[in-house]
């Protein structure tokens, strides 16, 4: 992506912004984002950042201490290069051509999940440059990768891709000592580590090589009680996660998600822990809202499938290796009103 004068003024902004944050985070990200809400052109960067300069005023916000641990423990060129990619790549440039696109009339997602397959990584990784490539070209920069199995073709992947940010889902055993020096080489990478509390080492040791990292865990109905305790939230803080999400098992009922995604958006508003917490679905889905107007989920399975589509179709028909994505997403998410 080229260096346009308004992404060089963003870049000298927030790398002064990264050099003053360690001495002083607390004002230097409130001013950070007042700068950013002055120049936001785009609905979605008014919002976060007039929700986040609200949140701010707060002077004993636990996010405070999020940032200045963030601040500290981070390599600032992982910070910088995520940050630059999601922010100004994927929630500006890209959210723009995603609205120019959406003139067509259907639906455009922020951000795509694809189940990583362990065998076509290894036989056919061109086909997965060459999905994150035509979503690029609709404005798509951001990335949701759940890997399973240890697979290294990921770091040769990401690393292709430089304008676009990356959040890889892992297992623990498979977040190698090896694995961690090569994902160390993308510094537009954030790991999400599933959570278990008796592998506190391996946060241990993503912290040592400051590393960005978030953790996520799955959950079902019997794991309710749980998380809107708060047990959840306070034991993974502890693991000093940037993000702490929580992702719906496909047999978690609805009423179940609702409370849970209510319960997300208090502790979110009252910074209550000293890590953002995040459920996938609700949180993609009202980004999506504020980019398109329309939510758009979008999960592509390990063979390619497009899970659940809204619309009835034929399985092959919504297949990203046998099909564009800009015509499954065509099929898929047409737009309710259209312009």
């Amino acid at each position: 992506m080229e260096n346009d004068v308004s992404r060089i003024i963003v870049e000298t902004m927030v790398k002064k912004a990264l050099k003053d944050m360690q001495d002083s985070p607390e004002r230097t990200t409130r001013n950070l984002v007042d700068m950013a809400l002055h120049f936001s052109e785009g609905r979605f960067q008014r919002s976060f950042f007039s929700t986040a300069q609200t949140m701010l005023e707060n002077e004993k916000s636990s996010y405070y201490g999020l940032i200045k641990d963030i601040a500290t423990h981070v390599d600032k060129e992982k910070l910088f290069r995520f940050g630059m990619n999601i922010g100004y790549n994927s929630c500006t440039i890209g959210a723009r051509r995603i609205r120019e696109e959406e003139t067509c009339g259907y639906n455009i997602p922020w951000t795509i999940g694809l189940e990583l397959d362990p065998q076509r990584m290894i036989d056919n990784l061109s086909s997965y440059h060459s999905v994150i490539t035509q979503g690029e070209e609709l404005g798509i920069y951001t990335w949701m990768l759940f890997a399973r199995g240890q697979m290294p073709e990921c770091v040769s992947l990401m690393d292709a891709h430089p304008d676009d940010a990356f959040i890889l889902f892992c297992e623990p055993d498979d977040v190698s000592l090896a694995f961690i020096d090569s994902a160390s080489m993308v510094d537009h990478l954030m790991l999400a580590v599933r959570y278990e509390e008796n592998r506190a080492d391996l946060f241990d040791e993503l912290r040592s090589r400051k590393l960005l990292y978030s953790a996520y865990r799955y959950y079902t109905d019997k794991d309710v009680n749980e998380i809107l305790s708060g047990d959840f939230f306070s034991g993974v803080q502890q693991v000093h996660p940037a993000f702490a999400a929580l992702i719906a098992n496909p047999n978690c009922s609805e009423p179940v998600k609702e409370k849970v995604n209510a319960y997300v958006e208090t502790v979110r508003k009252e910074q209550t822990f000293e890590t953002v917490a995040w459920e996938l679905g609700y949180d993609n889905g009202r980004i999506d809202s504020i980019i398109s107007d329309e939510e758009a989920l979008t999960f592509f399975n390990n063979t390619g499938c497009l899970y659940a589509p809204p619309a009835a179709e034929d399985a092959d028909a919504m297949n990203l290796f046998h099909n564009d994505l800009k015509q499954i997403l065509e099929r898929a998410f047409p737009k309710k009103n259209r312009l």
